[in-house]
């Protein structure tokens, strides 16, 4: 009767577990650019998610059960990333949502995350808003793993006036972008501290393709460094018409920077720099790297918004499992404590005033002559 009794509990316990397994999946959403201008950046995010769910799934999931990713297309427009968000809310169900790796849709998302109660951890959205309202009161369900504008600004100032020894600069940016605005004011605050002169300030319209006009505006201003807060493809056009005109100046980027950029712009790219969040020879991310090469066929060339990816999915995957259930209150509120969080690129932890990563350093990337990003110096927060 013992034995019988003792097979039965084996049985119990295996239905049960098969029982779970096969309970509903736990609903991820991820929100990227996956068509337009920007799709390279979210392919690259969506691939590494991918990537990181049949990993878990094949160990048996989280809580017990499996994990579906549900991506939607933003096609980098706030109104398409509104409307995916509500779907992914009303309708998938999903209990939380990673990307999107712009600040501008970020930004216009959180009010519908706040609706639904649903988690939203920003990739590499860096404009202070995406987690903290006009007054500075922080959105409960809005995250992001990157470090903030502020502090990219100001290495970007203390790399050009302080490394460089530049003191004259010029910016162009893209005035219809929220990243492009706050990364622009937070280079001038910083830079004009340090003693630095803005000699010319361009602006252009997010359709222009052609800044010959502002550029020859850049030459007559006698900069000797010029500042691009923008993202890849308009960045890139602008650096090669920059050559084309002739224009001597040391080009400094934020973390817009792609590598197709390089394709763009080609040779003008040599010499520039980049402020980031993580390097292609980050030992961290090496053995992740060459198994996205083996998954998909090719490099991950835009390894930045891969590595945040990669380490977001993480996150928020251990950040079901302390709230122990796949609920967006719960989980918002792991998310909100996080703390010593071990990942590939990084150790996190979470400020809850701000939703902020705590202590994130920045990389500073050189694109060489053979246009490969090179690691030009790690800078911890102060």
């Amino acid at each position: 009767m013992k034995k019988i009794l003792a097979v039965l509990a084996v049985i119990f316990v295996i239905c049960a577990a098969s029982a779970a397994f096969a309970a509903e999946p736990i609903k991820i959403g991820y929100l990227a650019a996956l068509t337009g201008d920007y799709a390279q950046y979210g392919i690259t995010e969506v691939n590494m998610a991918k990537m990181v769910v049949a990993d878990l799934n094949a160990k048996g999931g989280v809580l017990g059960r499996k994990i579906e990713l549900i991506p939607y297309d933003t096609k980098t427009r706030n109104e398409d990333a509104v409307n995916a968000v509500r779907r992914m809310i009303e309708s998938d169900k999903v209990c939380a949502i990673i990307g999107a790796n712009s600040s501008g849709i970020n930004i216009a998302t959180a009010p519908i995350v706040a609706k639904g109660t649903t988690p939203q951890i920003s990739t590499v959205g860096t404009n202070p808003l995406v987690t903290v309202d006009n007054k500075g009161k922080v959105r409960p369900y809005s995250f992001r793993i990157c470090f903030t504008d502020p502090y990219q600004g100001s290495l970007a100032a203390d790399l050009a006036y302080k490394d460089l020894k530049k003191h004259k600069a010029a910016i162009l940016y893209n005035v219809g972008s929220d990243y492009a605005q706050g990364l622009r004011e937070f280079f001038t605050k910083s830079y004009t501290k340090l003693g630095g002169k803005i000699v010319a300030d361009e602006g252009f319209r997010e359709t222009d393709v052609d800044f010959r006009a502002q550029l020859t505006k850049v030459k007559d201003s006698g900069a000797d460094v010029l500042f691009l807060p923008g993202m890849g493809k308009d960045m890139a056009l602008a650096i090669k018409q920059a050559q084309e005109l002739g224009l001597k100046v040391t080009i400094i980027g934020g973390d817009g920077y792609a590598e197709f950029m390089n394709e763009i712009a080609g040779s003008a790219m040599k010499g520039t720099y980049w402020i980031n969040h993580t390097y292609l020879g980050d030992p961290g991310m090496a053995p992740i790297f060459a198994r996205y090469k083996k998954v998909y066929k090719d490099d991950c060339k835009e390894f930045v918004n891969g590595t945040m990816a990669y380490d977001a999915t993480y996150w928020l995957v251990d950040a079901i499992k302390r709230a122990g259930k796949a609920e967006g209150p719960a989980i918002a509120k792991a998310l909100e404590t996080t703390k010593n969080l071990k990942l590939n690129h990084a150790t996190l932890t979470m400020d809850p005033a701000t939703h902020n990563p705590l202590n994130k350093a920045g990389i500073i990337l050189k694109v060489g002559d053979d246009l490969k990003t090179s690691f030009y110096k790690k800078v911890e927060p102060k």
